[in-house]
């Protein structure tokens, strides 16, 4: 198993990349046009109205650097104290099954997150190609 752990990484890699950062990619493309509804949203969940853009462009720009593998480790470590956070906001009401399972999945991809923080971007990657 090591031996085809060693062969496939760099494609495990990034398929695990975009995978994760699809999700956040979505969630802001989603949001496009109406970005100040999505605030509103968020602030429902306790954010302040003026963090919504902030949000909105995060989720953005994280995704496609996550993607791209540029600063991987740092905007995997983003990511991963982002799904806690938001998570904690938005799902907290553990007597919901729904907010239980949706702040589970919130804290399995800070696991995931975390690996990819620990693991780097892989072959496949911006980073990869300055190193």
């Amino acid at each position: 198993m090591d031996r085809i752990a060693a062969i496939t990484d760099p494609y495990i890699a990034l398929f695990a990349r975009v995978l994760m950062a699809v999700l956040f990619l979505m969630a802001g493309l989603a949001n496009v046009g109406d970005v100040r509804g999505f605030a509103e949203t968020l602030a429902a969940d306790g954010v302040p109205v003026v963090l919504g853009g902030l949000v909105f462009w995060f989720l953005i720009l994280s995704g496609l650097l996550l993607i791209l593998g540029a600063a991987t480790r740092l905007v995997a470590l983003a990511q991963a104290g982002f799904c806690i956070v938001s998570g904690t906001l938005a799902y907290g009401d553990m007597s919901q099954p729904t907010d239980m399972v949706m702040l589970l999945k919130n804290i399995a991809l800070t696991g995931g997150f975390l690996f990819v923080f620990l693991h780097g971007p892989g072959r496949f990657s911006i980073d990869a190609m300055r190193a």
